[in-house]
């Protein structure tokens, strides 16, 4: 058996017509630009939406003569997997799925040909080894199941034990015979929320409970519920690991660590805060990237897009990023700076937290009780000869103040604010005590977001609605003489690539708001919100509700999913 070039399996698709012979140079021109190696033919194909996932799949399977299998609903069998340790099963991208009759174990692969993984896989398990290919994001998703389910929580919940003896550790590992139950299921949840991609975890104590919830893709689930017994050693170790006081239990405390999950980099934020049945705490998880996420991966369309990257180069103005707290929008201000020139440009950032390390800028968290605050640090900074500027929050009429006046000595200034819309930005500025004209003289524009579940991919369902129906979704863009449309919903179970909730992954929805002559006249006249964003549609701004829209119709998301998060 040998391995198959790339040329060789972009040919092989060509031949079978489910590529184009343009396409495939299109996809190696960009492999090659913007990929190298790390990139497989097949992903860039997926990524320019030239073919499916499983399209790739079952061309790879019928070049290596062996079968496809979907995992979506394959019955696993744990004896199977049981063969092979869940760090080997992820670093060779192979599962035992089962036992095939003949007594071969039977694995589920992207790469049936690579002898490598197939001999260690023999000498690791003792079995003959019979491959079968799966879809990546399957494999993926069946491998981080298997990596939770290869630990028992009520296993490491022991009564003999002492949390205060174990000393932090970087690396999170599995090894339960050496170490202590807290630190054990520490390392059990650190490690599940990583796989699953959460954001944040809540670990929460009631009279007889105690909950663990990860917040996924914005929305909160259940997770475990450990021994009540456990509550306060598990507290005791977070803090241990984030340098926080153990033995202060009556006030709020914040603290932060670096963990390291199967050679991935993890930033977490952790606070606790006193509670009716003792201290609740959450984390908040940042994985680290060697590479900044764009502006188009956020989701952006290519109208908005191409007006805001225009007034990111502009040099100077102020340009707030506003919505509620967990709308993207540090990631946002990050992907903004991402995109300026670091070179030529002196770019200072000023936050609290500092939430992601990029290289080329100098950032500066605020720490009050040293008196270094947003105020007094923006202060501090525009005698550092700044070019651009990134305000983490505007919280005061202070900052908001400084924030301005930077703008209009000549400094390009990005902040986040808290408003329901764009509009809405113009009306809180006021409201903070800044005059109008200094808001109409900086301002050049603002972007609001919101953060939608994307639908998943593998398992979403197509369905149709007619003009009538869709004409009464207000703001829904219909073409003229379009009478039939296709969109598309969860499925009702989900599969193993969404953990059963029909959903993977969330996008960014968007609208930007231009200060225009017509709006600074507005805003001048102190007009309410809603007058401003009048004249801005008038205008041609695309809504939250419009973006939204666009996207539940490109099937990149759902209606359901747009109404809930867009007013």
């Amino acid at each position: 058996m040998r391995q198959y070039g790339q040329d060789f399996l972009g040919r092989r698709l060509v031949q079978e017509k489910i590529i184009t012979e343009e396409q495939l140079k299109e996809a190696m021109h960009y492999r090659e630009k913007d990929g190298g190696d790390r990139l497989s033919l097949g992903n860039v194909l997926v990524r320019l939406g030239f073919c499916k996932e499983e399209d790739i799949a079952r061309a790879v399977a019928r070049l290596a003569g062996v079968p496809f299998l979907s995992l979506k609903n394959y019955p696993i069998n744990e004896a199977a997997m049981a063969t092979v340790p869940a760090e080997i099963a992820r670093r060779y991208k192979a599962l035992p799925i089962n036992f095939s009759e003949d007594g071969s174990l039977l694995v589920a692969m992207e790469q049936p040909l690579d002898i490598f993984v197939l001999d260690d896989l023999r000498v690791l398990t003792g079995y003959n080894i019979q491959a079968v290919v799966a879809t990546g994001s399957e494999l993926e998703a069946a491998i981080n199941n298997y990596s939770q389910a290869s630990v028992s929580v009520e296993g490491v919940a022991g009564d003999n034990f002492n949390p205060e003896e174990e000393p932090a550790e970087e690396t999170l590992t599995a090894s339960l015979d050496a170490e202590k139950p807290a630190v054990q299921l520490a390392n059990i949840i650190l490690s599940q929320a990583v796989n699953v991609k959460a954001s944040d975890v809540h670990l929460e104590v009631y009279e007889k409970t105690l909950r663990v919830r990860f917040r996924i893709d914005g929305v909160l689930h259940d997770v475990m519920h450990p021994p009540r017994r456990m509550h306060g050693p598990l507290v005791s170790r977070f803090k241990i690991m984030a340098n926080m006081n153990i033995a202060e239990r009556r006030v709020p405390q914040d603290g932060r660590m670096s963990i390291r999950v199967e050679g991935r980099t993890v930033d977490v934020r952790v606070a606790t805060l006193p509670a009716s049945y003792g201290e609740r705490v959450t984390l908040r998880l940042l994985e680290r990237s060697d590479r900044a996420i764009t502006l188009g991966e956020l989701g952006v369309a290519p109208q908005i897009l191409e007006k805001f990257k225009q007034l990111i180069n502009l040099p100077y103005g102020f340009i707030p990023v506003t919505g509620p707290t967990g709308s993207g929008k540090s990631t946002t201000l990050y992907a903004s700076l991402a995109a300026v020139d670091r070179v030529a440009k002196n770019v200072v950032t000023i936050e609290d937290p500092v939430e992601y390390r990029m290289e080329g800028i100098n950032q500066i968290q605020i720490n009050p009780k040293a008196g270094l605050t947003f105020a007094s640090g923006l202060r501090s900074i525009l005698r550092s000869d700044p070019d651009i500027i990134m305000v983490g929050e505007i919280r005061d009429r202070e900052t908001a103040q400084i924030a301005i006046e930077s703008a209009l000595t000549g400094h390009l200034v990005f902040a986040t604010l808290h408003t329901n819309d764009a509009a809405g930005a113009i009306s809180r500025l006021t409201e903070m005590g800044v005059e109008p004209y200094l808001t109409v003289s900086s301002v050049v524009g603002i972007l609001a977001q919101r953060l939608a579940r994307k639908l998943c991919p593998q398992c979403k369902e197509e369905y149709f609605i007619n003009r009538e129906m869709a004409a009464k979704l207000e703001d829904f863009p219909l073409e003229p003489g379009e009478d039939k449309i296709r969109l598309f919903r969860p499925h009702k179970n989900g599969c193993i690539c969404c953990n059963n909730t029909g959903y993977a992954g969330r996008i960014g929805i968007f609208e930007l708001l231009l200060v225009t002559e017509g709006v600074q006249k507005l805003a001048l006249e102190q007009r309410s919100a809603a007058e401003i964003k009048s004249l801005a549609i008038k205008e041609g701004m695309v809504t939250l509700r419009q973006d939204g829209l666009h996207k539940a119709k490109q099937g990149i998301t759902s209606i359901e999913e747009v109404l809930r998060v867009v007013m």
